[in-house]
This record gives structure tokens, sequence and C-alpha cells, in this order.
């Protein structure tokens, strides 16, 4: 497709596609916390609640690229 191949367009999905995909989330949890007027202490336990899968999926790739 557009000259590329099937491998590159899985890569660049699962690089940038998928970053910007955590972005997005993570601006969703930001607008729940001020919508539900939770504070600084809300806010930081729907981060570390919500965004502790985030954050585990970016430590496997960081993990998987300096184990190769």
């Amino acid at each position: 497709m557009f000259g590329y191949t099937e491998a590159q367009i899985a890569w660049f999905g699962m690089t940038f596609g998928l970053g910007a995909f955590m972005l997005y989330m993570l601006f969703i949890i930001l607008q729940l916390a001020r919508e539900s007027k939770a504070g600084r202490f809300g806010t930081f336990v729907l981060l570390l609640g919500l965004g502790l899968g985030m954050v585990g999926f970016a430590a496997k790739g960081v993990i998987k690229f300096f184990l190769s």
C-alpha cells in the first residue's frame, strides 16, 4: 500500500499510533480528574491507578530494547 510493506505499516502503528493513543488516554484521565474536582491527591491517585498500565507497557518496551 503506497509503497510500504505490511511490516513497515505495523511498526509505524505500534510506535507512533500506540504512543498517540497513550497520550490521548492521559488526556482523558486528566480531564476526568478536572471534571470531578479531584484535587491534587485525587489527580495523583487517578494517574497512579489508571496510568500504571501505560507505564508498564512503556517499561516493557524499554526493557526489551536494553536486553536485545
